[in-house]
Parts: C-alpha cells; structure tokens; sequence
C-alpha cells in the first residue's frame, strides 16, 4: 500500500495510514534486534515515502527501546515521526513526534533542521 502525501494530512490520518500498513511488518512478539527494527521501520516508511532520520536502542521506563525518527513530506508540510518497539518484542508504535511523549521526539525537528543546514553548507 502506497500513501500520498496530502500537504493538508492530519496527524490522526497520518498514524493511521502507518498503523494499517504495518501487518506484515510487525515482528511476533520475540526479541528484536537491531537489523529486524530496521526492517520494520523501513518497510513502514516506504509505505509512506518517509525519510529515516536517527535510529538508535534507549533505555525507557526501565527496558530497551528501539526508537525511530522520521520525516514526511517536505517545506510547511513536513511531519514527523517517532516510531518505536520494545527491545523484548511487540507491536510497533508509530505516533506524530508532537504528540509523543517520547523524550527522543523532541530531538527529531532539530535533527532534521540540523541536517538541512548540513546539505546547505556543503
């Protein structure tokens, strides 16, 4: 399933598109490692036409973490992402980063604004 980009997307309808094109890449409820989270993030922002920002294992109310952030759409119309799933296995979690509270959202717009000014400057 493929998802266009509507500039006028809502947050609710953006975690929705996501949440309902994740079956097959939802892991069984097994140990996760870094390679299987990067599959499943992957597949779930190709269904999105997403751009990976930053992956990386946190430690989150006292267990592992695989968190993801991303971006969708470009200019005013760019969203972003927080997806995340227990190191221990589960569902994949994927919310807009302004309505996480995630402590790893909060650094997917300055990263992603970070990355602008790089590409700028080179």
């Amino acid at each position: 399933m493929r998802f266009a980009m509507d500039p006028q997307i809502d947050d609710e309808a953006l975690e929705t598109a996501l949440e309902e094109s994740l079956g097959e890449l939802t892991p069984v409820a097994k140990a996760v490692s870094t390679e299987e989270f990067a599959t499943v993030v992957d597949g779930a922002l190709e269904a999105v036409s997403g751009k990976l920002l930053f992956s990386m294992c946190v430690l989150n109310e006292g267990a592992d973490e695989y968190v993801a952030a991303a971006s969708v759409g470009d200019g005013e119309s760019r969203q972003y992402l927080l997806l995340s799933l227990p190191a221990k296995g589960g569902s994949l979690k994927v919310e807009t980063a302004s309505k996480s509270s995630n402590p790893a959202a909060r650094i997917a717009e300055a990263y992603a604004g970070l990355m602008d000014a790089l590409k700028v400057a080179a």
